[in-house]
């Protein structure tokens, strides 16, 4: 138990399993959920690093831990450790499994040898490996059967399972830019804003930008423009949905006019104005040209 003073840790999580069934899938998911992953971690080192956690006060509050048979005679103290661990703690333990014939093909595919294998074979290793997990097995508080699941499916399930209440699943970066810079090479979708009639023609405009009034009021006015934000906006969905499904964390959607100084600036900010009532997304916004001329 922490002292006096001191924070507990909020959630810890202690995935093990088999060599092959996902073990470092479900850690970099768990990273994109935020929790403070540790990999390769011997079991007499836990409680020195949930201590420390402990001392952050509340820093990292959800700590995931993998522990498997890399540490080699270090493993067999886990069943032990983790006894010990969860008076006063929120811990699980999560034990990833799968058939030996998909083991021996994810070997197979990767070209690399089981680290029980010695000098036996690929099935020798599981074998063995089975053998000395069948008590954290037991222990566990979830065991998940990768068989049927490829990278993208273990990742939804880990999302599915860990994700905390308030995480947003998607992340969205509304960026304005101009076109006589280039494109940002880093967008996924683009959209053209010079369809519409550009400010810098109109002399009380030209020195102001998409982020004053008088300028959105302009834009906004033309023909087109609401049309346009409405049927964009409704079309975007699907697509954030569908990369929500797809594991994809943060997605650029480029808006662009000549220079980045009126018309992109203003569609910006009301596109991400209108993505951020949908749910399970964040929204920011940048304006990448702005200030350049």
């Amino acid at each position: 138990m922490p002292e006096p003073g001191q924070t507990s840790v909020g959630e810890v999580l202690i995935v093990t399993g088999m060599s092959g069934a996902g073990r470092s899938t479900v850690a970099n998911a768990l990273e994109d959920l935020d929790w403070y992953v540790v990999d390769n971690l011997p079991p007499k080192m836990l409680r020195p690093l949930l201590e420390l956690s402990e001392m952050a006060g509340g820093a990292v509050p959800r700590v995931a831990v993998v522990v498997d048979v890399r540490g080699r005679e270090l493993f067999e103290s886990l069943p032990e450790v983790t006894r010990s661990l969860r008076d006063g703690r929120h811990l699980r333990i999560v034990f990833l499994d799968a058939s030996d014939d998909v083991l021996v093909r994810r070997f197979e595919a990767v070209r690399r040898p089981h680290p029980l294998q010695a000098a036996g074979t690929i099935v020798d290793g599981i074998r063995r490996e089975r053998a000395r997990l069948a008590p954290v097995r037991e222990s566990a508080d979830m065991i998940i059967d990768t068989s049927s699941y490829n990278i993208h499916q273990l990742t939804s399930r880990v999302a599915e399972l860990f994700a905390s209440a308030d995480a947003s699943p998607h992340t969205v970066t509304v960026m304005s830019f101009g076109f006589k810079y280039g494109l940002p090479p880093d967008a996924d979708l683009v959209a053209d804003m010079r369809f519409l009639p550009n400010p810098y023609w109109t002399d009380e405009l030209r020195g102001l930008t998409g982020e004053d009034d008088e300028v959105r009021e302009f834009v906004l006015g033309q023909t087109g423009a609401r049309e346009f934000l409405d049927a964009y906006t409704a079309a975007l969905e699907p697509v954030l949905a569908g990369y929500q499904r797809e594991n994809k964390r943060h997605s650029i959607v480029a808006v662009g006019c000549t220079g980045g100084k009126h018309r992109s600036v203003v569609m910006a900010r009301e596109i991400a104005a209108r993505l951020g009532q949908m749910p399970g997304v964040a929204v920011g916004v940048t304006h990448r040209d702005l200030g350049r001329e």
